[in-house]
């Protein structure tokens, strides 16, 4: 892990710029080197696919191509939209908050 994303695997996510703006998914993982995320049902590509074996079908594929990191914004269970994240220490540990409402993502 390179960089430390305020993002991660399994969050609820809405993409705020691009093709795929206002749907909603999860993510399903996060491409550190590349600064992208992976979200189930958003920005669906084709993608021709080679038979690999004789029982494999090959054929056009659709598979969900990465986002840039940017382009998706977490979102608060409480406002229910797309949030900006800060950052609280609660004890002894460092835990995501709503920057709207302060609410523990």
């Amino acid at each position: 892990m390179d960089k430390k994303f305020k993002i991660r695997k399994n969050d609820t996510v809405e993409v705020i710029a691009g093709k795929d703006k206002g749907k909603r998914g999860t993510v399903v993982s996060v491409l550190y080197k590349k600064d992208a995320v992976i979200v189930s049902g958003v920005n669906i590509v084709k993608k021709a696919m080679k038979k690999r074996s004789q029982q494999d079908q090959g054929g056009i594929a659709e598979i969900e191509a990465p986002l840039n990191i940017s382009n998706v914004g977490i979102v608060c269970k409480k406002c229910g939209r797309p949030v900006k994240i800060g950052y609280k220490i609660d004890g002894d540990k460092k835990v995501r908050v709503c920057r709207k409402c302060g609410d523990i993502l």
